[in-house]
């Protein structure tokens, strides 16, 4: 009985999926403004999906130099409210819990997340904290955890990092397929909302071009949201917004 019902729920996705897919045309390529219009009509979840932006760069992540990598504070963050520890000592470690912070510690919270404590979303360390953070570089490096002084996350400026955190900062990396992921906000937003974080993140990324990077550098562009089929956008305008 129970696998008749969980049959009938999956029949019921496949037949609304397949109805949002009948409504973009196959192989077209949509204009930003059309394809943030389009979105809310391919979506048919009932709970506020998140939606995700894939850049597909002309980028081989294999060379150092062509890496793509960076974090902005998108202009209506990204619907999600973060968990953030904070690692540090002294007056640093106090203005951390004064700005927010959900956890902070110094070497007692090493030993934690060594026991398998990860209740957060975000990890700060303050740059005199970087020996005792290797000795869990290996849990929090592999689950995107481990701070970095180039995403602003290794900073002695704890409140601006927390502060930028909270607001809706999101981190962008090329995978071994030279794709970047990318949370651009929630369902609820709407086009507008969406749009201006998307332009945001669209733009450092372009301006992020390796100098390295030979040929097309914007390739693809697929916005979609946790349940919806994907929508093609015109990588060539995308390119444009970083010009």
């Amino acid at each position: 009985m129970a696998e008749a019902k969980v049959n009938k729920r999956k029949g019921k996705q496949g037949k609304k999926y397949a109805a949002a897919l009948a409504k973009i045309s196959f192989g077209k390529s949509y204009s930003i403004a059309d394809g943030f219009k389009l979105l809310p009509e391919v979506t048919y979840a009932k709970f506020d999906e998140t939606v995700d932006v894939a850049f597909s760069l002309g980028v081989d992540p294999k060379h150092a130099d062509q890496m793509v990598r960076g974090a902005l504070v998108l202009p209506h963050g990204t619907g999600k409210t973060l968990r953030v520890a904070v690692l540090a000592k002294g007056d640093k470690a106090r203005e951390a819990t004064e700005a927010g912070a959900d956890t902070v510690g110094a070497e007692d919270l090493i030993e934690k997340i060594n026991g398998g404590w990860l209740e957060f979303d975000k990890m700060i360390a303050t740059p005199d904290m970087m020996v005792a953070l290797s000795k869990v570089a290996k849990v929090l490096g592999p689950r995107g955890l481990m701070p970095n002084p180039k995403l602003g996350t290794v900073t002695p400026n704890v409140v601006n990092a927390i502060k930028e955190q909270k607001l809706g900062k999101v981190e962008y990396r090329t995978e071994k397929t030279g794709i970047i992921h990318c949370v651009i906000g929630k369902k609820s937003f709407g086009p507008q909302k969406l749009q201006e974080n998307f332009n945001a993140v669209a733009g450092a990324i372009v301006k992020a071009k390796p100098p390295t990077s030979k040929g097309t550098y914007m390739k693809n562009v697929v916005l979609s949201t946790t349940m919806s089929p994907g929508i093609k956008l015109d990588a060539n305008e995308v390119f444009a917004i970083g010009g």
